[in-house]
């Protein structure tokens, strides 16, 4: 089976190869293609997965390409991890929004919709060339932001295009291990959008263990989430929000904190991310065992280290604790999606589908984050708790804002990116998202479509 990812040279990548290295089954992959449009990236990463796979009895093989067209013709599954405009974008997203004091994050207010603008006409291109040359392929994809990424795809893929998001089951995995249960024998329930949803009961043995947990405040506050929002507003919403609430919940502070850091995480992980790239690229004298891997890893591990460190700031919150340095795991996510789909193995996984009516709100072809049921048909939302009285409104201006987003990418029409970020909850200005339209264009060549 040929599984292809593109963003081949990406630095996460070596996730996805470990996941794959550790699936013996019938079915397995046996080929992945890498794609990427940056050669010196993917000889990188080679380089890496090389290492992973030593010693690994018939490891997948890799291949490399800057040649889209090659690496998706027959595939069976696409895993789409770019990044329009790199790092780097990811960094001027950022500074731009703070110095109109609003959030640039890649995903939440301006930076996601700078982001999305920027990558929604290249990943719409990449559906329909997939729709033409691997028409029977599913497509996960994970490039940010996941949700309105994947609802532009849904226009040439259909229902074989499915998004993913680590968070949730990251989220659960933390409460039910704070609860004492299972988190392989749990059953989430969990309603939104992609980094804007709620877990509104975790299910052990027929019965919601959410309950006790609010009861109990030392439990309460032990893993992540409970110490970044704090009991007292966990108990008043009644649900476990999304990490990524945290900046709308705590806007203000979350843009104190920004800005009073000594830089953005986007300019953090760019810089942390070209020194890993540059010093594997200029590697000379005889091959060290295991080097590219060893530099990766430790890599790595500062990453996790860092993630979402100004929202700790903001609330007092200090280091990662080391229980909470493993994430959701989107590369076990992925790989548990694969193989539902490819060996019609039925589970139930949290995705980013076409809601269907799941969230009466929203209308039918709206991508939300829900549980699925998944089998060789893809994946289905299945009925679940409603969204938190409290979330309803956020839930559709967002989603409003998305589809604004998702028009200007389509058109070209610049009102509708004006108006995506006019009316997204984080940006409280017309004349505000005037200005940073103004400032994103003139920094991102790639944004010259949208025309006045």
């Amino acid at each position: 089976m040929k599984l292809t990812l593109l963003g081949g040279g990406g630095f996460r990548v070596p996730l996805v190869y470990r996941a794959l290295l550790g699936d013996h089954g019938e079915g397995r992959v046996t080929e992945l293609a890498l794609y990427d449009l940056d050669a010196s990236r993917l000889a990188t990463i080679r380089k890496v997965l090389a290492d992973q796979s030593a010693g690994h009895r018939h490891p997948p093989a890799v291949t490399v390409t800057t040649d889209l067209d090659e690496a998706v013709t027959g595939a069976d599954f696409v895993f789409s991890a770019i990044r329009v405009g790199g790092l780097a974008g990811r960094a001027a997203d950022e500074r731009i929004a703070l110095e109109e004091d609003v959030l640039g994050q890649e995903t939440v207010g301006a930076g996601g919709i700078s982001f999305g603008l920027r990558t929604i006409p290249v990943a719409t291109a990449i559906a329909r060339r997939i729709a033409a040359l691997a028409p029977d392929a599913w497509v996960i994809n994970f490039t940010n932001p996941v949700g309105m990424v994947t609802e532009a795809m849904t226009a040439h893929l259909g229902d074989r295009v499915i998004g993913i998001c680590d968070s949730p089951v990251g989220l659960g995995r933390r409460v039910a291990g704070t609860l004492g249960a299972d988190p392989a024998h749990v059953r989430l329930d969990y309603v939104g959008l992609n980094h804007l949803g709620w877990l509104c009961g975790l299910y052990a043995g027929g019965r919601d263990l959410l309950p006790s947990l609010f009861e109990d405040e030392a439990a309460l506050t032990s893993f992540e989430e409970g110490k970044l929002f704090g009991a007292d507003l966990l108990r008043t919403l009644g649900a476990l929000p999304n990490e990524y609430l945290h900046y709308y919940y705590f806007n203000r502070e979350s843009v104190r904190a920004a800005r009073a850091a000594e830089q953005t995480r986007g300019a953090f992980l760019h810089s942390q991310q070209q020194r890993f790239y540059d010093a594997m690229g200029t590697a000379d004298g005889p091959p060290v065992p295991r080097a590219a891997w060893n530099a990766w890893d430790a890599t790595r591990l500062e990453r996790e280290t860092t993630y979402m460190a100004e929202n700790r700031d903001a609330v007092g919150m200090g280091e990662r604790d080391s229980c909470d340095l493993e994430s959701g795991g989107y590369e076990q996510v992925a790989l548990s999606l694969m193989r539902a789909i490819a060996r019609d193995e039925r589970t139930t996984l949290i995705l980013n589908v076409r809601g269907r009516g799941r969230i009466p709100v929203l209308d039918d072809d709206a991508v939300i984050e829900v549980p699925c049921h998944v089998d060789a048909n893809g994946a289905r939302p299945i009925a679940g708790a409603p969204l938190p009285d409290h979330g309803t409104g956020l839930v559709c201006s967002v989603k409003a804002a998305e589809r604004s987003v998702i028009h200007a990418a389509g058109t070209g029409e610049r009102t509708q990116a004006v108006k995506a970020l006019t009316i997204h909850p984080l940006i409280d200005s017309y004349a505000v998202a005037e200005r940073l339209l103004d400032a994103y264009q003139r920094h991102f060549p790639e944004l010259a479509y949208l025309r006045r």
